[in-house]
């Protein structure tokens, strides 16, 4: 048995539906409030329940053979504290009793740089030493963005052209297939290689950010128009935030620091995930292309 958490996010569904696909037995922990009816369909056994009591987590984590640590705090709530780091632990600490075998957690790229404002890479830093020592077999996946997550922006350029991008245009990424991640999280506990071992997880090239507009343009035939607020427009309301709501000033420490970095792989750290996974990673272009017909 495997236990997704965040099985209802865009990493936790593609995770849900390869093991369903594979005949592997699931437990997606779900909120009551989520759109869980296509893994119910699928034949996932649906746990509702909430990641900051402790009671449900311990619950979730009886009969489990794996876990695989899918899920993230929204940046608005500002709940790093209680879902990045609190959660995890008690993941860890539970499916230790529980008697599993392998813990997946799916970190982010950039989480070992000590970034200060940002609450969620500083929490999932401490996950990933506290896991380290656990005892606990596991693999810890450090992905760059989202190819799921530009989904809706390239939608968006094919019906105007129009592509927003904040900060320096020049920063890079390494922007990872989502439908890779999840095979690579899936594969983790079988693969011997990837035992006790931490990946970065990205794409095939490196990309900065006024490459992605340009691949959008090749795709949907359009000339791009992008439009490029400077960092300090968010730094301006970040600072308003925080005379009326200093929490989420904060948490928006972590929305400013994703901006105003690059987070890309090397070709060694990618040669390394492929040898060791025997994958080839997925482009931007092609998971564009394979998403939305073109």
């Amino acid at each position: 048995m495997f236990l997704v958490t965040g099985a209802t996010g865009g990493l936790g569904r593609r995770i849900v539906r390869l093991l369903r696909e594979r005949g592997e037995q699931v437990r997606a922990f779900v909120r009551l409030t989520s759109r869980y009816s296509e893994l119910e369909n699928r034949g996932a056994d649906i746990f509702i329940g909430d990641l900051t009591r402790e009671r449900d987590i311990q619950k979730a984590c009886e009969g489990v053979k794996y876990i695989i640590s899918a899920h993230g705090s929204n940046e608005v709530s500002g709940g790093a504290q209680a879902l990045d780091y609190r959660a995890n632990i008690d993941l860890i600490d539970f499916g230790k009793t529980a008697g599993i075998e392998h813990f997946v957690f799916i970190s982010v790229l950039g989480a070992d740089r000590g970034y200060e404002d940002a609450p969620v890479f500083k929490g999932k830093r401490e996950v990933e030493k506290y896991l380290e020592k656990s005892g606990v077999d596991y693999t810890i996946l450090r992905p760059s963005g989202f190819a799921s997550n530009l989904l809706v922006l390239a939608e968006r350029f094919r019906q105007t052209g129009i592509y927003l991008s904040v900060g320096d245009l020049r920063n890079r990424s390494s922007v990872v297939s989502t439908d890779d991640l999840a095979k690579i999280a899936v594969d983790s506990v079988f693969i011997e290689g990837a035992k006790n071992q931490i990946f970065a997880v990205g794409g095939p090239k490196i990309l900065s950010r006024e490459e992605i507009p340009q691949i959008f343009g090749k795709i949907f035939n359009k000339e791009p128009v992008i439009v490029n607020p400077p960092l300090l427009v968010l730094d301006g309301v970040r600072a308003g935030l925080g005379l009326l709501n200093p929490k989420l000033q904060k948490s928006l420490g972590t929305f400013r620091t994703l901006l105003g970095n690059e987070f890309f792989c090397t070709a060694e750290e990618i040669a390394r995930l492929e040898a060791v996974f025997d994958i080839k990673m997925e482009s931007l272009e092609a998971f564009v292309r394979r998403y939305l017909g073109v």
